[in-house]
C-alpha cells in the first residue's frame, strides 16, 4: 500500500485542482494527508504544519512578491506605459507595421517593471489595440500580437514566475533575472522577425492594402496622429520624459543593482516601487489613486503569498515524505532517453497551461521536475527558463489559455470571438516553441550572462 500512496496522492491533488478548489487548499490537503501517511502521527503532522508556515513566511525573500506587483501597479495606473508605447510609435513612424513593432518592443520594457504577463496583456490591449483598429489592422492578428507578446512580462525581469521558480528550487532569483535576458531580448527578435514576414507577405494584416491608410504624422506638427487621436491623445513632452526616465531608473538603478549584486532582490524591489511611486506622483497621481493602487497590489500579492506557503509546504512534504523521489524516480527509471523525459515534461507543462494558470502548475510540477532536470545533467538556470516559456507557451491554447481571455476581458463590446484570438496568438505559440528549441541546443543562451557576473 505504501508503494502505491504517492500515486494515490498524485491522483487526488490533480483531482482536486480540476475539480476547482483552490490551488493553495489542494496543496495544504495533499501535504497533510502526505505528512501524516508517512508519519501516522497527527500531532506530528499538525506540527510539521505549523513550523512550515512559520518558516516559510518569516522570510526576506517573500516580501519581493508584493513590491514587484506594486512597481508594476503603479507605472501601469499612473500612464507611463502608455507614453512608453506612444515613444516607441514615434520612433518607428517611417516603418511600415510600425504600431504592431512598437507593442512587441512596449512589451519588452514593460515587462522589466512589471513582472507578470498578465498585467502586460490587458495593459497593452488597452494601450496597442485601439491604435492598431484605427489603423486597419486585422482584429485577430492584434489581438494574437498583444497576447503573445504580452508572454515577454514572464522572461524579462524581474518576473514573478522567476521569484516563485527560485523560491520552490533555492535557486538564486538574481541569476535567474540575469538568465532570462538574452532568451527574452531572442525572443522579441522572432516575434519581430514574423512581423516583417507578414509585412510582406500580408500587407492587409497590418493595414496596408486594405483600403485603409495607416496614420501619418500631421504636416502642421508632430503632435498630432491623423486617424489615432480618437483613440487616445498623445502625451506631452514633459509626460514622456518623466515616464522614460523613471523606466530608465528603474532599469538600471533597482534592476541592475540586483543583477551586479548591489541589492538583494527585497532591497531593489523595494527601491523599484519608490521610484515608480515618484513617477506616478510627478504624473499626477494623488492619494486616493495612489491608495487604489496599493489596494489592488495587495488584493493580487495576498493570494500569491497564500499560494507560495502551500508550496513551500508542498514541496517540503515532497522531501521528507519520499514521495517526491518515488516520483522522480518512476520518472527517470521509465527506460526514456534523456530527451524523451525532457519531452515527456515540456508535454506535460503544455497540457495543464491549457487548463489553469501559470504559478498553479510551477507549484505542482517544479518541485518533482528539477530534481529529474538536474539527475539528467540539464542546467538548473536552462531548465527554469525552458519551463517559463512552456508554460507559458501553454497560457496561449485553447480551451483556457489565461492570457487570451485576459486579453478578450478587456475589449467585452468587441465583436470577435475567442477561437479567432486563439487563432491568432497561435503563430506567437509556435515562435515560443522554436525559442525553447533553440535553448535545448545552445544553452549558452540562457548561461552567458550569468557566468561573466
Amino acid at each position: 500500500m505504501e508503494s502505491v500512496a504517492p500515486y494515490l496522492l498524485v491522483c487526488l491533488l490533480l483531482l482536486l485542482v480540476f475539480a476547482g478548489v483552490e490551488i493553495a487548499v489542494c496543496l495544504g490537503i495533499v501535504s497533510f494527508l502526505a505528512m501524516y501517511s508517512a508519519t501516522q502521527d497527527i500531532g506530528i503532522s499538525l506540527s510539521f504544519l505549523n513550523s512550515t508556515a512559520y518558516e516559510a513566511l518569516r522570510q526576506y525573500l517573500f516580501a519581493v512578491v508584493p513590491l514587484f506587483i506594486l512597481m508594476g501597479q503603479f507605472i501601469a495606473q499612473s500612464g507611463a506605459a502608455a507614453d512608453l508605447y506612444w515613444g516607441i510609435d514615434r520612433w518607428l513612424h517611417r516603418i511600415p507595421g510600425r504600431f504592431a513593432y512598437a507593442t512587441v518592443l512596449g512589451n519588452v520594457v514593460f515587462a522589466f517593471v512589471t513582472g507578470t504577463s498578465l498585467a502586460s496583456a490587458t495593459t497593452f490591449t488597452a494601450i496597442a489595440y485601439p491604435q492598431m483598429k484605427e489603423a486597419g489592422y486585422n482584429r485577430h492578428f492584434s489581438l494574437g500580437l498583444v497576447s503573445g507578446s504580452a508572454c515577454l512580462g514572464m522572461l524579462i525581469p524581474p518576473s514573478l514566475l522567476m521569484v516563485v521558480w527560485g523560491i520552490l528550487t533555492d535557486l538564486s532569483i538574481g541569476h535567474l533575472f540575469i538568465a532570462g535576458v538574452v532568451p527574452g531580448f531572442m525572443l522579441a527578435a522572432l516575434m519581430m522577425a514574423y512581423i516583417f514576414a507578414i509585412t510582406l507577405i500580408r500587407p492587409d494584416l497590418v493595414g496596408h492594402g486594405s483600403g485603409r491608410r495607416q496614420p501619418e504624422l500631421d504636416d502642421a506638427g508632430p503632435h498630432v496622429a491623423r486617424g489615432i487621436a480618437s483613440a487616445r491623445p498623445e502625451p506631452t513632452s514633459l509626460d514622456m520624459t518623466i515616464s522614460l526616465t523613471g523606466l530608465l531608473a528603474i532599469m538600471v538603478g533597482a534592476l541592475g543593482g540586483i543583477w551586479v549584486g548591489f541589492f538583494t532582490p527585497t532591497e531593489g524591489a523595494g527601491i523599484g516601487a519608490l521610484i515608480s511611486l515618484v513617477v506616478a506622483i510627478a504624473k499626477g497621481m494623488r492619494w486616493p489613486a495612489i491608495y487604489e493602487t496599493v489596494l489592488l497590489a495587495a488584493r493580487t500579492a495576498i493570494p500569491l503569498m497564500i499560494i507560495v506557503f502551500a508550496a513551500q509546504l508542498y514541496s517540503r512534504t515532497l522531501a521528507m515524505s519520499g514521495i517526491g523521489l518515488t516520483l522522480q524516480g518512476t520518472i527517470t527509471g521509465s527506460g526514456l532517453p534523456e530527451w524523451g523525459i525532457v519531452l515527456f515534461m515540456i508535454v506535460i507543462w503544455l497540457v495543464l497551461g491549457t487548463l489553469i494558470d501559470s504559478i498553479s502548475i510551477m507549484l505542482l510540477t517544479v518541485p518533482i521536475f528539477g530534481p529529474v532536470a538536474l539527475s539528467l545533467g540539464i542546467d538548473p538556470l536552462v531548465f527554469a527558463i525552458v519551463g517559463i516559456l512552456t508554460i507559458e507557451a501553454g497560457l496561449l491554447t485553447p480551451p483556457f489559455g489565461l492570457i487570451v481571455y485576459a486579453v478578450r476581458s478587456v475589449i467585452p463590446t468587441e465583436n470577435v470571438s475567442m477561437k479567432a484570438i486563439f487563432a491568432g496568438s497561435t503563430p506567437f505559440c509556435v515562435i515560443l516553441l522554436v525559442t525553447i528549441a533553440i535553448i535545448l541546443t545552445v544553452p549558452e543562451t540562457v548561461t552567458f550572462l550569468t557566468r561573466l557576473i
